[in-house]
């Protein structure tokens, strides 16, 4: 529940009338921007709503908050690691080109340009993230994680997409939000901020690990809960940043894996019907764009 300090607005970020109603009624002070839909394989399916959102939703947010007559003092956009695509040696630092290889990518590449562009054109106080994979509990099910505990749960097999060795970089949830808080206070305006792990874990070894949390099988039963299916279009195999600006910040990861993934698999044990719309043959990102999506906008309190 929220306390009287807060408001809390569901809405559209892609509807003006909305966003110029809120500024214009509270007085915001730091614009936190989340709102995206962030599916790659989605996003090959219908790029067009991902450019709605991300870049439509952030012109739209952007342009609300610049002409507000109470000034924001931060406009804080978050961005993903994924705008510099792949790579299997080289580890990304700020200063490294945007390559998106995929049309989710390219969208939150594109918001990032217009929100340089009000940092460039009125000096309008902007900082950008580009994080690593985020997991934790409450996330939703189109995700790795929870998608394979859920499946698990409901004595499905982990589906492992492709023959080649894809890897991700995880970040616990409290880490990425102390690293947003720390660069509300220290971030510098207009600059870029990588937020990174060095956890790395194989997508192979990551669903191993939940089968012998959630299932609790002998070793030689870990396989009989794999299911290998063909590949989705062009999911890079690593995204691998370097985040020593953040870290001269004060910043460092301070959750383990070993204590974030116990956190979360226990989170979707103990909540199994949280999020209850997953199913084999209509797995929730379809559903969710064949309804028109809403965009839940989360609004800072009032100062």
């Amino acid at each position: 529940s929220l306390s009287r300090h807060h408001v809390f607005s569901k809405g559209d970020v892609c509807n003006p009338r909305l966003l110029n109603h809120i500024f214009s009624s509270k007085n915001i002070d730091v614009i936190f921007h989340l709102a995206a839909k962030t599916h790659v394989e989605a996003s090959f399916e219908s790029p067009s709503t991902f450019q709605q959102v991300n870049i439509e939703g952030t012109r739209v947010l952007l342009g609300a908050a610049h002409q507000a007559r109470h000034q924001p003092q931060r406009f804080i956009y978050i961005s993903t690691d994924e705008v510099y695509g792949a790579s299997l040696h080289e580890v990304f630092d700020e200063s490294s080109p945007v390559r998106p290889s995929n049309p989710y990518a390219a969208t939150k590449a594109a918001a990032e340009y217009l929100v340089r562009s009000y940092w460039d054109q009125y000096k309008f106080p902007i900082i950008i993230t580009r994080s690593n994979n985020i997991y934790g509990p409450r996330q939703y099910t189109e995700k790795v994680i929870p998608r394979f505990l859920t499946l698990l749960q409901m004595d499905k097999k982990c589906t492992i997409q492709g023959t080649l060795p894809k890897s991700r970089h995880f970040l616990f949830v409290s880490d990425a939000i102390n690293a947003f808080l720390l660069l509300l206070e220290k971030g510098i305006v207009g600059e870029i901020y990588n937020v990174g792990t060095s956890c790395e874990i194989p997508i192979m070894q990551l669903a191993r690990e939940l089968v012998r949390m959630v299932k609790k099988v002998p070793e030689s039963e870990v396989n009989d809960w794999l299911e290998f299916v063909p590949d989705r279009p062009r999911v890079d195999l690593r995204y691998p940043i370097k985040c020593e600006k953040l870290q001269q910040l004060g910043w460092r990861a301070e959750v383990s894996w070993t204590e974030g993934i116990r956190q979360t698999v226990k989170w979707y044990r103990d909540n199994p019907d949280f999020w209850s719309d997953i199913s084999e043959d209509q797995p929730p990102i379809r559903r969710e764009f064949e309804n028109a999506a809403t965009t839940v906008v989360p609004i800072s309190s009032e100062s």
